[in-house]
């Protein structure tokens, strides 16, 4: 059974373990870490020029307006970047996950007939009846948080040159 030799080798065990942790924590933290809470200022050995101070130096862009950015698009690199909504909608006039989108520049908003749409984006057709360029790039680059509300799972496209080519691809198919 446990005599006293074998209760004292286990108590030491566990010691010299906790020793060997509790020590390759300090070394680690002494390697791992600098100057913090000793009062001394931090310097980097080096910096790594990311252009974020040259960008905040120049002054910021006009910013185009989207028709134009649209009338100056590209339909097919829109069609490559449709692919990721091809996963929900069709161009052929048939329904899928989503509506289908053939016609969809100058259509009005929820509008296809026999798709069950979010109430959130039928009350989204009161205050923008028409899907205007600006507005369907609007709703790509965001869409929950355009139409909060909506049904659409996609997360958007955040780049506008990809919004833009999108949305020249769709008016192309008119």
């Amino acid at each position: 059974m446990f005599d006293t030799m074998t209760l004292t080798k286990a108590v030491g065990a566990g010691c010299g373990a906790l020793l060997v942790f509790l020590l390759g924590s300090w070394a680690a933290s002494g390697l791992y870490t600098f100057g913090e809470g000793h009062g001394e200022d931090v310097t980097q050995a080096y910096v790594i020029d990311t252009g974020a101070s040259a960008a905040a130096e120049e002054p910021a862009a006009e910013a185009v307006p989207f028709p134009e950015l649209v009338a100056a698009a590209d339909a097919a690199a829109g069609h490559k970047v449709f692919a990721k909504c091809a996963a929900c909608h069709k161009v052929d006039g048939s329904d899928a996950t989503g509506p289908h989108l053939n016609g969809v520049v100058d259509r009005a908003v929820a509008s296809v007939g026999g798709f069950a749409y979010s109430d959130a984006m039928v009350a989204h057709a009161a205050e923008a009846p028409t899907w205007t360029l600006e507005e369907l790039g609007a709703f790509v680059e965001n869409p929950k948080g355009h139409v909060p509300g909506t049904k659409m799972t996609f997360a958007g496209l955040p780049k506008e040159q990809d919004r833009a080519n999108v949305v020249a691809y769709l008016a192309s198919l008119q």
